[in-house]
């Protein structure tokens, strides 16, 4: 289903608020489960897939924890029907970047059913020994063998 264009720019503007709000320090990331449905899958580089928004919750606070110092500032939106693109940067404590993309799909109701984030994953692995960054307290490692499914349910087979 295709949504009306404001309203999925809204929920957008919405989504990029909350993200610079994250970067300044006045929200965590916890506070971007609210924008996703309840059967949401979020897919991660290094996390592979979550699904359902209890799992989502969960991994926003696992998977950022020990990386407070790290900035994920966004510098582009692009909008076509109900999908979502969104370029942003990973900005290391040192100020290493490395380049991350999201694609989004709105669901209606100012929320998404789907993101997926893309990096590379050589570029960060790259900076983070060129850095000499550890992991701070409380540091979550990703899985081991995550699931790396992307499909889009009800989209992809």
């Amino acid at each position: 289903m295709t949504y009306p264009a404001e309203e999925v720019a809204a929920t957008v503007g919405r989504y990029v608020a909350l993200r610079e709000r994250i970067v300044a320090g006045e929200a965590g990331w916890i506070d971007l489960a609210a924008m996703f449905t309840d059967d949401a899958v979020y897919i991660d580089p290094a996390w592979g897939r979550i699904q359902g928004i209890e799992a989502i919750r969960e991994f926003l606070v696992e998977s950022m924890t020990g990386l407070e110092d790290w900035r994920f500032p966004i510098d582009l939106t692009a909008v076509d029907g109900d999908d979502v693109v969104v370029h942003w940067a990973q900005v290391l404590p040192s100020g290493h970047r490395q380049s991350g993309w999201s694609r989004l799909v709105y669901a209606g109701d100012g929320k998404f059913s789907y993101e997926e984030d893309v990096l590379n994953m050589v570029h960060v692995l790259e900076d983070l020994k060129a850095s000499g960054w550890r992991p701070r307290p409380g540091f979550n490692a990703p899985p081991a063998d995550p699931d790396r499914d992307f499909s889009i349910p009800g989209r992809d087979s």
